[in-house]
């Protein structure tokens, strides 16, 4: 049987540090990751992650009880549902929160055997980022790079996109560009930048461009596309188009990552 305790102070220091976390769409002060919906808490809970902290709408009580034995250990407190309504970071809430201390990742787990990485250049758009983070899980990517300047995998939007990707796909997050290039390069990664078709540079048709090797997917950002540095050492690729120029950044990525998933399919 669970024992929740029971927290009904706006002014309690673990509803402001969520506030600040989901105001600012980052970690809380103790390095946690806020993940809302049902969804996320049985994602979280099958990963390798540490789930901290179950936060949920006194409503939600026997959902949350559901869970049994495996909130063993960790710590659950009920909020009255207007109290959670405020901390929530979703416009309708499922009135549960799970506070999870992601896993740490070093680069060299991004590029085991035939790396598959997806580098975020400037991504501003949780949605996008968090949606790209699950398109790789769902095609073999190996790793996510979070360049500098990009959005924060933390963010809660973020994570919530990836639907629990996050919790599994190896990444790192404020890489610099230089740092990332270097490392790319001295193990052996091919770089690829998603381009329009329109674009002045020309760029190789997806269709002609072999992603079976150790490759990197460089997608830029929704508002200037592929920066200039990471342009430069790229081989810029295009997916054929009718009648736009241009995809959303989570809709390429995934695009460019079923096509290499595809390729190694048939060439492994």
């Amino acid at each position: 049987m669970l024992t929740p305790e029971t927290i009904s102070s706006a002014a309690n220091p673990l509803l402001k540090d969520v506030r600040r976390a989901v105001a600012r769409g980052s970690l809380t002060a103790q390095g946690w990751c806020v993940a809302e919906t049902f969804h996320l808490l049985e994602e979280a809970l099958r990963s390798p992650c540490v789930v901290k902290t179950v936060l949920a709408a006194e409503s939600k009580r026997a959902a949350v009880e559901a869970f049994g034995r495996r909130l063993a250990g960790v710590k659950v407190a009920l909020l009255p549902d207007a109290l959670f309504d405020s901390i929530s970071a979703t416009e309708t809430s499922q009135g549960v929160m799970a506070l999870v201390q992601p896993r740490e990742w070093k680069f060299e787990q991004l590029l085991p055997g035939k790396p598959l990485v997806v580098v975020l250049d400037g991504i501003q758009d949780p949605g996008n980022a968090g949606t790209i983070a699950r398109a790789a899980e769902a095609f073999g990517g190996t790793g996510i790079l979070y360049l500098k300047g990009a959005v924060s995998p933390h963010n809660p939007k973020t994570l919530r996109a990836s639907a629990g990707s996050l919790f599994r796909v190896p990444f790192l997050h404020g890489v610099a560009n230089a740092t990332a290039l270097a490392t790319l390069r001295q193990n052996g990664v091919k770089l690829f930048a998603a381009m329009p078709a329109a674009a002045t540079k020309p760029a190789e048709s997806l269709a002609a461009t072999d992603l079976t090797g150790r490759c990197a997917l460089i997608v830029g950002s929704e508002a200037h596309g592929v920066s200039v540095e990471w342009r430069s050492a790229a081989t810029a690729v295009s997916i054929p188009t009718v009648g736009v120029e241009s995809l959303n950044a989570a809709m390429a990525a995934a695009i460019l990552l079923y096509e290499a998933r595809r390729q190694r399919l048939l060439r492994p």
